[in-house]
């Protein structure tokens, strides 16, 4: 049975690769996995996936092998970086593609929970909207009240810090955020994570390489 699913991103960390793989789901007794961004593959255990190879299934978890290293994906949880020498939220550059809308779409989490983003460089700060908030367990209510625009108009708005904002192998702390009354498609990838990084593009592709 197909279940709620990670996407993934190609990424660099600290100067070299490392794959970004993530679990969509299970197939019978294969693994769905999403590397690099790249569609779900089933996977069976001992075959090989764009050098990743699945060692073993079960529930809603796979361990997977890259270069020696083994890593166990649960379905649901943020891409996990396998191979290459980057680890812990330590790497310093993203890549991103355009997505066929011409969005830059990608999965990270927030507070170490998965949930997806949109880059939106109009946006002053990260933000959600209370429905993804709740789901993501951030007591937003806590936050200070104000105001905020949306494309129905003026609504109250709840501003607060993020403890951490991660995608891929780069981790960003202390990151300002808002949120809006209701759902929004995704979470907006504001100003306050992309002014650490300093941004470039070309063509489809958008590189973040972090500042401080």
């Amino acid at each position: 049975m197909k279940r709620l699913f990670a996407l993934a991103l190609a990424f660099c960390a600290a100067g070299v690769f490392a794959q970004s793989v993530a679990l969509q789901g299970m197939l019978g007794s294969k693994a769905l996995l999403i590397v690099d961004g790249a569609p779900p593959k089933g996977v069976a255990v001992g075959e090989t996936h764009k050098g990743v190879k699945v060692l073993a299934t079960g529930g809603d978890e796979a361990t997977v092998e890259v270069g020696g290293k083994r890593q166990t994906l649960r379905v649901g949880d943020a891409p996990a970086s396998v191979g290459g020498s980057g680890g812990g939220g330590r790497g310093n550059k993203i890549v991103l593609t355009a997505g066929s809308g011409g969005h830059f779409l990608t999965q990270g989490a927030i507070n170490g929970r998965a949930t997806q983003f949109m880059v939106d460089t109009g946006a002053t700060s990260v933000a959600m909207g209370a429905a993804e908030a709740e789901r993501l367990g951030i007591d937003y209510r806590k936050g200070q009240i104000g105001r905020g625009s949306t494309a129905n108009g003026v609504v109250t708005a709840y501003y607060l810090k993020l403890a951490s904002v991660r995608i891929g192998d780069v981790e960003v702390y202390d990151v300002d955020a808002a949120v809006l009354p209701g759902s929004m498609g995704h979470v907006l990838l504001g100003n306050s994570f992309l002014t650490r990084f300093q941004m470039t593009r070309h063509n489809d592709q958008m590189v973040l390489e972090r500042r401080y």
